[in-house]
This record gives C-alpha cells, sequence and structure tokens, in this order.
C-alpha cells in the first residue's frame, strides 16, 4: 500500500474510524521531521506490530524557547516522505501550524516531577510545548500504539507519565536509541556539526558510558560519577557542557548514591548543536 499525505486533522481522524471499524490496530509514530534511521527504526517497530502505521511531522512550535533553532530546525519534507513509505507506513501526517493551532493556544499541559531537572532545568518552557503537542496529537489519532526513541528519555518518562495521569488510551513502546559506529546518538541535529565537532561529539557517549563502567565496578557516589562524566567532556575541545547527571530511571531525580536503577544523562553543546543522550548501568546489578 503507499503512503498518503495528510493534512488536516478531520481527514486524518475519518481515515482512522475507518480502519479502526475493522478491527485494525493502529501504530503511531510522532516526529518533527527530518527522519534519520532512527526515526525509521521507530516506524519499522510500528509496522511490524500494528495493522496500520501513522507518521506525523510536525515542528512544533510551543516547544521552541525565543532564543532556540524553530526557523533554522531542519526539514526535507519529500525525503522524510520517501523514508516514511520505503519503512511502510500508510500515513504521513503534516499538518500547518495553524491547522494544528488555529488560535493562541490557552490550555497547555504541563507534567510535573519528572520534567523537573535536566532538560527541564536547562529548557523550562520545553516539556509544557511537547506535552501540549503530544496530547493533541494522540487526540487526533486515538487509540494507538506510540512509538518513542530512548535518546529522547526524559521526555518519553513525560509522555508515559500524562498518558498514565489522563488515562489516555495510548500505549506508549519505547525503542532503544540507534548510533553511529562511533557512538554518535542519531539526531536531526547532528546535521548542525562541522567537522571538527562531528569528530568530537561522541565524546559526550564516551563520558557517559564511563560514568555507567564506574557504577558497574562499584563506585556508589553519584557525585563522583558527575565528575568523572564531566572531566571526560572538559577535557575535548570545542564542547560547551550544559549538565551531566546520575538519576533515577523511573522518577528522574537526582541520585546521591548510585544502585541498579541509575541513569546517566548528558547536554553538550557543540556550536549551533546542542546534543543529549543517556545510558543505564550495563549491569543488572549495582552498588547497594
Amino acid at each position: 500500500m503507499s503512503l498518503h499525505r495528510v493534512t488536516t486533522i478531520a481527514d486524518l481522524r475519518a481515515r482512522l474510524d475507518d480502519v479502526r471499524r475493522d478491527g485494525s490496530t493502529v501504530g503511531f509514530v510522532p516526529t518533527m521531521g527530518y527522519l534519520h534511521d532512527g526515526h525509521v527504526s521507530l516506524v519499522e517497530r510500528s509496522v511490524a506490530e500494528c495493522d496500520r502505521t501513522v507518521v506525523s511531522i510536525f515542528v512544533n512550535p510551543l516547544q521552541f524557547a525565543p532564543t532556540e533553532d524553530l526557523a533554522a530546525y531542519p526539514r526535507d519534507l519529500e525525503g522524510d516522505a520517501a523514508k516514511a513509505a520505503a519503512a511502510g507506513a500508510d500515513w504521513l501526517f503534516v499538518p500547518s501550524v495553524d491547522e494544528m493551532y488555529p488560535v493562541p493556544v490557552a490550555t497547555t499541559v504541563s507534567v510535573a516531577g519528572v520534567s523537573a531537572a535536566m532538560e527541564g532545568a536547562s529548557r523550562p518552557t520545553h516539556f509544557a510545548g511537547v506535552a501540549t503537542v503530544v496530547a493533541k496529537l494522540f487526540q487526533i489519532v486515538g487509540p494507538c500504539r506510540a512509538y518513542f526513541g530512548e535518546k529522547d528519555f526524559q521526555q518519553v518518562a513525560v509522555v508515559r507519565r500524562m498518558v498514565a495521569d489522563l488515562s489516555m488510551p495510548v500505549e506508549v513502546v519505547p525503542c532503544p536509541t540507534l548510533r553511529e559506529p562511533d557512538g554518535l546518538a542519531r539526531s536531526s541535529r547532528n546535521v548542525y556539526l562541522d567537522p571538527a565537532e562531528r569528530e568530537v561529539a561522541p565524546v559526550l557517549h564516551r563520558a557517559l558510558t564511563a560514568g555507567a563502567a564506574a557504577i558497574a565496578a562499584g563506585e556508589a557516589d553519584a557525585e563522583v560519577v558527575r565528575r568523572v562524566m564531566a572531566g571526560i567532556i572538559d577535557a575535548a575541545p570545542l564542547g560547551e557542557l550544559d549538565y551531566v547527571e546520575v538519576a533515577d530511571a523511573d522518577t528522574l531525580e537526582p541520585q546521591a548514591r548510585c544502585d541498579h536503577r541509575s541513569r546517566l544523562f548528558g547536554a553538550v553543546r557543540f556550536g549551533r548543536a546542542r546534543l543529549i543522550d543517556n545510558v543505564g548501568v550495563p549491569t543488572g546489578e549495582g552498588p547497594a
């Protein structure tokens, strides 16, 4: 079946109502476009697990602060359509800003707790914009399985909590981060890296894995692990450290003592590119 491009909420709802009447299940992959192999892997998993798959492309202005890269965010709609079609998606939902927000938004969704630290602290308006647009997309798509990459681990936690708190008929499916051979997490913002920055950018993943290895080897003091990670990043050229963190993987609260629930997070700016990443502890058990 060929990919159908849909631009209005009413049209997409009508199409999905039709397939659900036949008993078909719906998979949903929300994106901001400029699809890379990580996005494609989400679409492929949805296609494998659901009868029909919707991919949305919407660069959501609500999740960008005035100083951030909304106007410059990379776009390639025709390339995205080709990738979504090759991965087996049925619909590409490409609404305009006016279609999604025909009047100024008066209602926003705020998820406390899991949104507070890390990205929430560095980008205070970000998660309210994310939660609001994802809630709206879930209302448009309806009952579905929604696929998200774990590179944005905190975002997944925010969405899962929102879905649970608001009893949305959505199953959130986290999927592993796809990486380049040198460990750099696949991201649409990698296009911003110049050759020198691209060469050094994997230092973020190296720092996180070094921190995780320290925990696996028995280091229980989270502040020591933070210093290990920050030291590796600070020693590399070109990168500007935003944060490194050791947090509980469920609550995302920063930890004083590391354990098997620990997850490590970091954000580094390389020129125009602000990159984020995270890893878990590589063993099933950490220090008590």
